[in-house]
């Protein structure tokens, strides 16, 4: 069952636009949480421009994606879990585009013997993120394939979860050279990272019954 009427081009341009952009930011913030821990804070500033850029244009695309569904193409009865796929896919960004700004405000001081941890919850967040982008796309051409592609964005929120866990349980029991404010704000920035994971599984959970619905 098709979830366009008819074929409207300039739609699904604008709806392939706007996963890029979504794409585009997690390739960022990986990059950019790479650049920080390496403390080449130039490269990293420059990731923040990037990603203001890209969630300016998400936002845009989002706003004409959903006058255009209004008017043309799209089932009524499709359109408002349509919108809110977008929505929800739309505050990835914006959490990408906040947890970077909350690193360039409050600069928090990540111990080396920390990095491999961070990067590898960076890791597995974005990995998380970036396997909702096929599963997406698949729903407006090929819905029956949405839910075996879920199965790698359920995988990595899994393994971030594990991860940010180990990491905080490190924090507090083992590292006992930090005081407990130190340790607070640590916890607080893996959240931030961590939270793009648990909005792509959010996403994923909605698109998984989008995709029944169509299929059925």
């Amino acid at each position: 069952m098709a979830v366009f009427t008819r074929t409207t081009k300039n739609l699904i341009l604008k709806i392939d636009e706007f996963f890029d952009n979504i794409d585009l930011g997690l390739l960022v913030f990986r990059e950019g949480i790479k650049a920080y821990l390496n403390r080449d804070f130039e490269a990293f500033h420059r990731h923040i421009e990037k990603i203001e850029s890209l969630e300016s244009n998400a936002d845009r695309l989002q706003r004409s994606i959903g006058n255009e569904m209004i008017t043309h193409s799209i089932l009524p009865q499709h359109r408002a879990e349509v919108s809110t796929l977008i929505d929800q896919m739309d505050e990835i960004i914006d959490t990408i585009k906040s947890s970077l700004n909350e690193f360039s405000i409050e600069m928090p001081e990540i111990p080396d013997v920390l990095h491999n941890d961070f990067l590898n919850i960076t890791e597995a967040s974005v990995s998380a993120g970036e396997e909702l982008i096929p599963a997406a796309r698949a729903y407006f051409k090929a819905p029956f394939t949405v839910r075996e592609k879920l199965l790698r964005v359920y995988y990595f929120e899994s393994e971030a979860d594990k991860l940010s866990r180990s990491t905080r349980r490190f924090i507090f029991q083992e590292m006992k050279e930090l005081d407990l404010a130190r340790k607070a704000h640590l916890r607080y920035i893996i959240h931030h990272i961590e939270n793009i994971s648990d909005l792509a599984q959010k996403a994923a959970d909605l698109l998984s019954i989008m995709a029944i619905k169509i299929v059925l």
